[in-house]
């Protein structure tokens, strides 16, 4: 390839470079072309075993750089900053969301020549593809008709298999979808894990090769469950939450799967709260274990509500939690909000003395000395 590219500035007046999936390649190798995206337009390579500088000003030079922004072992990946100031950046999603329904039909037809049957239609004719999608959403064949001539056995597997990758391609929009959002959102404002599946035409086209005319429904749809089953094992980190995250989208959680993802939801929430904290500064100490009192509270009014067959009340968290420390012997501050009723309102705001930490602090000192093993 760096052959190629050489013998370009060798000899085009008009070059264009594309570079694909540039979420595996170094950002060294992306900053060598920095200069082909300014007024230099000169770049430095070797040709005939021999380094040699291009200078390209006056030639039409076009730089095309496709990627993700998540590797495939979910490490986030940057554009250097250089580069990104002299590029025009589009996100497919945006460029397309004039036309959301040709570019949901791009998954099928790209996906037609991986599959075994839809490939002989494929390679024939396009038009027809376009008549099989038709026939596949809408269940009618008026005011259709094909170009080749095809029995109707053929038709009615051709039909078949494209209604089986109309649910596969609404399932990978879906992960595509929540893939956008999810890496366009900062971590300093997350509510749960980064979910890093995608549903690119590369996961449309693995789909597509193992879908079949006898598949059934119960079939298809494990087959989708264990494809993307099989893309979180990929992950570095993150394989339990992801993979829960994408049966929510899908529905096919189960009651135990979404207590599960709640607790890691919620685990993440408290690790938000105390991230970059030094975990022995005793302050901080002092509030995880504040915080774990207040989860309990909250649990607890769960259990009750459960046993008193009354609507489980709203998390205690959702109100937010003003922490007062007062010297010793001395008043509460007045409340900075307006009374409300309930065990709720009086959650909202904590007084806490200096002697009380004092005390809560050689409680956690008693519970180390206690959680030490006996020798």
């Amino acid at each position: 390839e760096m052959e190629k590219l050489g013998l370009a500035f060798e000899m085009g007046d008009n070059v264009m470079i594309c570079l694909d999936d540039i979420q595996h390649l170094s950002a060294e190798f992306l900053q060598k072309f920095i200069s082909l995206c300014d007024g230099s337009r000169r770049i430095e390579g070797v040709w005939r075993g021999k380094s040699k500088t291009w200078d390209l000003r006056g030639k039409k030079i076009i730089v095309v750089m496709a990627g993700n922004p998540y590797t495939e072992s979910g490490e986030k990946f940057k554009i250097p900053d250089m580069l990104a100031n002299r590029a025009d950046t589009y996100n497919l999603g945006d460029v397309v969301g004039a036309h959301a329904d040709v570019f949901n039909s791009s998954y099928l037809e790209n996906a037609a020549g991986s599959n075994p049957t839809l490939a002989r239609l494929a390679s024939r004719s396009q038009k027809d593809i376009l008549v099989v999608i038709k026939i596949a959403e809408t269940d009618s064949t008026e005011g259709v008709e094909f170009e080749s001539n095809w029995s109707p056995v053929e038709q009615t597997e051709f039909i078949g298999v494209m209604k089986k990758l109309l649910r596969a391609r609404d399932v990978v929009l879906k992960v595509n979808e929540e893939y956008i959002r999810s890496a366009a959102q900062s971590d300093a404002f997350r509510t749960e894990p980064a979910f890093k599946l995608q549903g690119s035409y590369r996961n449309m086209g693995r789909l597509a090769e193992k879908i079949s005319p006898v598949m059934n429904d119960a079939e298809l749809e494990s087959l989708l469950q264990s494809y993307y089953r099989n893309e979180a094992q990929t992950l570095t980190t993150g394989t339990e939450s992801n993979l829960l995250k994408f049966k929510e989208l899908t529905g096919t959680i189960t009651t135990e799967e979404s207590a599960r993802w709640e607790e890691i939801k919620k685990t993440f929430r408290k690790n938000q709260l105390f991230r970059g904290a030094d975990g022995k500064d005793p302050m901080v100490q002092v509030v995880e274990r504040l915080t774990a009192m207040h989860d309990s509270f909250g649990e607890l009014g769960c259990i009750f509500a459960k046993v008193l067959g009354k609507p489980a009340p709203p998390p205690i968290l959702s109100q937010p939690i003003t922490l007062f420390l007062s010297p010793p012997s001395s008043p509460p501050p007045p409340p900075t909000t307006a009374p409300v009723e309930g065990v709720e309102a009086a959650l909202r705001e904590v007084s806490i003395s200096t002697d009380t930490l004092k005390l809560i602090w050689e409680l956690i000192e008693r519970d180390k000395v206690n959680q030490m093993p006996k020798d």
